[in-house]
């Protein structure tokens, strides 16, 4: 039996073992934390249970299409419930738009804001859906090797989608500042200015507001937990702790995988006929020496990458009137902070942020007659970051969210936490400390992202947010079916 060692225990981690593991391989996955889901992880602190990272549950077809391949289905592991409102958005006080789940009541909302836009919207989405279907049917499953791989009809039919932005097309139909930002918000998930993103990506819109917005009871952890019971009953040998440290590599193949037990210090080699990691892939690559590399330092220094964030995880002693379980807040300028995560990479005066509140919808999350709170403030990849500039964060947040709210909530605050830079760093190894992966812009698109393959190792890939098809869990999950493909195929071979 053909040995596969994985490094990192991610969604995109998670997904390669089991389709390995189905196909017969003994399977390793081995990951630094002492838990499993990388950024899906979920923080738990005196009966409060805290999304770290994903909180949208989006694209619930990708979810479906991974379990339907084991047999199973996400019923089989967890309860999804549909929001409804998706999200609301203020844009001051007393000035709050809600994204229903019904289509419908979007077009009358868009109406009322702004008279004629709702047919507007109608085509977008009709284009929007379309776009999805040629994106997930005949898109994301391609290895990205080749721009011949893009060369359909469709998209040749379509090529006009990828010379404009989403912005354009946007502000070219639509005058109002508020609808404006309700339809290039979708795509910030992909890590880049609504400008610079191609209008093939208005895909989102449709994932947003025709698939909806969905919640996983008891938090996204439970996906994480959900894909490592599939694996491990598939045969999977999950090892946590185990942080790698290097790649043996000899005769152009790679051997084995150096670790080290973050727990206990003890150092350890698992022998392979196949690795994959799932790790940052930057990361990945100082496992090996520098003439086994696929990328230099400049190379990375050139990309563009999606913005970090700085999270925070609130306790709140009462329930909280005037919000919805997703809320986005845009009371500031959207052009500044984009400029600030863009352009200048700089701290943000008065930066944007969005809130969670999963105890609005799930009771499991909080205790009762309590809130949990996670709010984001995304900001640029690599700045430097104290305490202080935490707490300076945090105090304009509360104090914007009490003003727009019309409530007091600061006094009762149990506890709070961050999570920044350099948590994304510390735990994640993560690229100048970035959350989403390389921003979605035209040259960093399919066969232009960093490539699976190590073209010097014949037997080792890359999978993940840093690789095809791109940032987010959606993705991940079909990264890591891609990897898994690609390593049959070749383990074949060798």
């Amino acid at each position: 039996m053909k040995k596969v060692v994985i490094i990192g225990a991610g969604v995109s981690g998670l997904s390669a073992a089991s389709y390995l593991a189905k196909e017969g391989f003994s399977v390793h996955l081995c990951e630094k934390l002492g838990q499993t889901g990388g950024r899906a992880r979920i923080l738990e602190r005196e009966g409060f249970k805290f999304d770290m990272g994903p909180t949208f549950y989006w694209m619930p077809d990708i979810f479906e299409t991974f379990f339907t391949h084991f047999g199973k289905k996400p019923s089989d592991f967890y309860n999804l419930v549909r929001l409804n409102p998706g999200y609301s958005v203020y844009f001051g006080k007393d000035d709050c738009l809600s994204v229903s789940a019904s289509l419908e009541e979007i077009y009358d909302m868009f109406e009322k804001e702004e008279p004629g836009s709702s047919k507007f919207l109608q085509k977008f989405l009709e284009q929007a859906k379309y776009n999805y279907h040629i994106a997930i049917d005949k898109v994301v499953d391609k290895p990205g090797k080749s721009p011949f791989e893009l060369v359909m009809p469709e998209t040749v039919a379509n090529v006009a989608e990828f010379l404009s932005s989403v912005s354009h097309n946007v502000r070219k139909n639509i005058k109002s500042d508020k609808l404006r930002q309700i339809l290039e918000f979708p795509v910030i998930f992909l890590g880049a200015k609504p400008s610079r993103t191609p209008l093939f990506y208005r895909f989102m819109n449709y994932a947003d507001m025709e698939l909806g917005t969905w919640h996983i009871m008891g938090g996204f952890g439970m996906l994480s937990k959900a894909m490592e019971n599939l694996a491990t009953s598939l045969g999977v040998q999950i090892h946590t702790n185990m942080h790698a440290t290097k790649i043996n590599v000899r005769d152009g193949l790679a051997g084995s995988v150096e670790f080290t037990n973050t727990a206990t210090g003890q150092k350890s080699t698992i022998e392979a006929d196949f690795v994959i990691s799932s790790a940052d892939y930057h990361f990945s690559e100082t496992l090996l020496e520098q003439k086994q590399r696929n990328y230099s330092e400049k190379y990375w220094q050139k990309r563009v990458f999606a913005p970090s964030a700085l999270l925070y995880y609130v306790a709140i002693d009462k329930k909280l009137n005037g919000l919805t379980h997703h809320t986005l807040f845009f009371d500031t300028g959207f052009e500044s902070h984009a400029h600030t995560i863009y352009d200048t990479g700089e701290w943000p005066k008065e930066p944007l942020f969005y809130g969670s509140f999963p105890s609005i919808t799930d009771s499991s999350v909080a205790p009762q007659g309590k809130e949990c709170a996670i709010f984001l403030i995304p900001i640029a990849p690599g700045l430097k970051e104290s305490d202080n500039t935490r707490e300076h964060y945090y105090n304009q947040i509360m104090d914007r969210l009490e003003t727009l709210t019309g409530q007091s909530i600061r006094p009762y605050v149990l506890f709070w936490e961050s999570y920044g830079v350099k948590d994304f760093v510390s735990d994640y190894h993560s690229y100048k400390g970035n959350a989403y992966g390389l921003a979605n812009i035209l040259t960093q698109t399919a066969f232009l992202k960093p490539s699976m393959e190590n073209h010097k190792v014949k037997n080792l890939l890359y999978t993940g947010q840093l690789t095809v098809p791109g940032p987010g869990i959606p993705p991940s999950i079909i990264s890591g079916r891609v990897a898994a493909k690609a390593a049959i195929k070749k383990l074949k071979k060798l």
